[in-house]
């Protein structure tokens, strides 16, 4: 067997594709490779003898090298980002390992390095290192993280103040979807492509998962943000165009500022995201930037969220369903019922369906929390004898972001089933607000209901913005008034106009109405002189299990 002689370690070590660096104990570079001068712009004559510091780019604190040090005594080696500086004075993000070697009986230090501040720095870099996204060659959260830390880590006096912005692309899913992960992947390439355009040479920009985005923003003044976020959704209001098709995105963006929103990479991170999580709650497809107010509430948000996903897995008993009766307002007759799911967890105590449904619609929950609901509807049947009056109705409410979903109709058939041999009509119920925003295929799927004998509803009806033409063209058989109109009836003559203008439209276009909310003698006589069919509210009866309803 032939040994390597020592020139071919040496000629093994020059061709090397990162740059190396041998210092002695005492701080004194001992050897650079060729890589070396490539990266750093120094040639080996003009650092050989000189300290390591000579590449310091000055923006760490002597705490981070002290931890440097502590890890390498510790154990035996230290790994990680840091900032340094070229010979032409350029400050640039180096990943860094060094670790102890003994050569000819001398010990020495080890520095294997790697410029990691240009994406198009070459594809051995991104098979070597688990820190870039292989999608669209973006740093990946890890790489974000060492960054952030870094930048967070610079003490110079001279830094400019900068920003985290936390990037969600709104209903990103559906694109998966309805085209499949092979379209979905090429659509959110240029998704990041249109992030990049936004920010400017110095910015950090990386792919934490999925279709969630994370920058560094640098800033001369605070006051510059608003614009930079305002510019991040502006991006998305034109079409994502790939392979000639045009897809619409939104973003939701949140931002914290360093340090007056935390003085550590993790809290700039958390709140960042605490902030874009408010942007979502405010309606998609706009900014917010980070305030302790807001947080609290995001973190309450954050908090029920991952309750209702371990409630929804291993304690389905936390969930029941009560039924509301409808009546018919002229006879009082009961003419059918809406079924409410109800949570109560044994720390949060009882949770409002206002609180948790549009927490299970922003996280992706809203699937597994109807088919709870239909799930414990079943149950109930089962239970309880309903055929005493064949012809009424027993409403749920299904969110319009499950139309898409090929998983409605199967999870849905078996309450359709146990409703019609009970001699009952099944309803659904989507809000106004919602079914201004469906597809022509998802229209198409509501008409499917409706010609096998489902009713549809618009729920909260007047909170939207339905014009009379595209109303007409939606397959939907009932229009519930919201109760905010209801509750003020008699007390202002506008909201009286207000109904009996609904109520004009449904005549006109033969729908019937049923008014939410009814709480006192006073709104019901109104609807009844205002010829209103149906209503519901606590004055006639208020939610109940199935089992205390009278329903002969």
């Amino acid at each position: 067997m032939q040994v390597l002689k020592e020139q071919d370690f040496k000629a093994l070590v020059d061709n090397h594709p990162r740059a190396i660096m041998l210092s002695t104990p005492d701080a004194r570079i001992a050897y650079v490779n060729r890589m070396f001068h490539s990266v750093t712009g120094y040639h080996p004559e003009e650092v050989l003898g000189r300290a390591p510091s000579v590449l310091s780019s000055g923006l760490h604190a002597p705490e981070f090298y002290q931890a440097m040090w502590e890890s390498l005594n510790n154990s035996g080696r230290w790994e990680g980002l840091i900032w340094n500086r070229r010979k032409n004075g350029e400050n640039y993000p180096q990943w860094l390992t060094i670790y102890p070697i003994e050569y000819n009986g001398q010990r020495l230090f080890a520095g294997v390095f790697m410029d990691v501040g240009e994406v198009t720095a070459g594809d051995e870099r991104l098979a070597s290192l688990a820190y870039y996204d292989p999608l669209t060659e973006l740093p990946n959260r890890s790489l974000f993280q060492e960054f952030l830390k870094a930048r967070v880590s610079q003490r110079n006096p001279e830094s400019r103040c900068f920003a985290v912005l936390y990037i969600d692309l709104d209903f990103f899913k559906s694109v998966n979807d309805l085209h499949g992960h092979d379209c979905g992947d090429r659509v959110l390439q240029q998704a990041a492509a249109c992030v990049q355009s936004v920010l400017r040479k110095g910015d950090v920009i990386a792919r934490l998962s999925g279709d969630e985005f994370a920058a560094i923003v640098e800033l001369e003044q605070e006051s510059e943000l608003p614009a930079v976020c305002q510019r991040m959704n502006g991006i998305f209001q034109a079409p994502v165009v790939v392979d000639h098709r045009e897809y619409f995105l939104s973003a939701s963006v949140g931002a914290a500022v360093h340090p007056r929103h935390g003085d550590t990479a993790a809290q700039l991170l958390q709140n960042a995201d605490r902030a874009m999580y408010t942007a979502k709650l405010a309606g998609r497809a706009c900014y917010r930037i980070y305030s302790a107010t807001e947080g609290e509430q995001g973190q309450y948000q954050q908090r029920l969220s991952e309750a209702l996903m371990a409630s929804l897995k291993v304690a389905p008993e936390e969930f029941s369903v009560v039924y509301q009766p409808q009546y018919d307002l002229a006879t009082n007759t009961m003419v059918g019922m809406e079924a409410l799911l109800r949570w109560q967890h044994p720390e949060l105590g009882q949770i409002s369906p206002a609180d948790f449904v549009p927490v299970a619609e922003q996280r992706g929950q809203i699937h597994e929390l109807t088919e709870q609901l239909v799930r414990q509807i079943l149950k109930d049947l089962e239970d309880c004898e309903i055929g005493y009056a064949r012809g009424r109705r027993l409403a749920i409410n299904i969110s319009a972001r499950q139309i898409a979903d090929g998983r409605l109709e199967p999870m849905l058939e078996p309450f359709f089933s146990s409703i019609r041999a009970a001699g009952w009509l099944p309803e659904i119920e989507l809000t106004e607000t919602h079914l201004m925003n469906l597809s022509r295929a998802c229209l198409a799927k509501l008409k499917a209901f409706g010609d096998r004998g489902i009713n549809v509803a618009i729920d909260d009806f007047g909170t939207g913005y339905s014009s009379l033409a595209y109303l007409h063209a939606l397959p939907v058989n009932v229009l519930k008034i919201d109760r905010q109109f209801v509750q003020r009836l008699g007390a202002d003559g506008r909201d009286s106009r207000i109904v009996s203008a609904i109520l004009a439209i449904a005549e006109a276009l033969n729908l019937e109405v049923v008014a939410e909310g009814i709480e006192t003698e006073a709104q019901r006589s109104r609807l009844r002189e205002l010829n209103c069919h149906r209503g519901q509210g606590y004055l006639m009866a208020r939610p109940m299990p199935l089992a205390e309803l009278t329903l002969g």
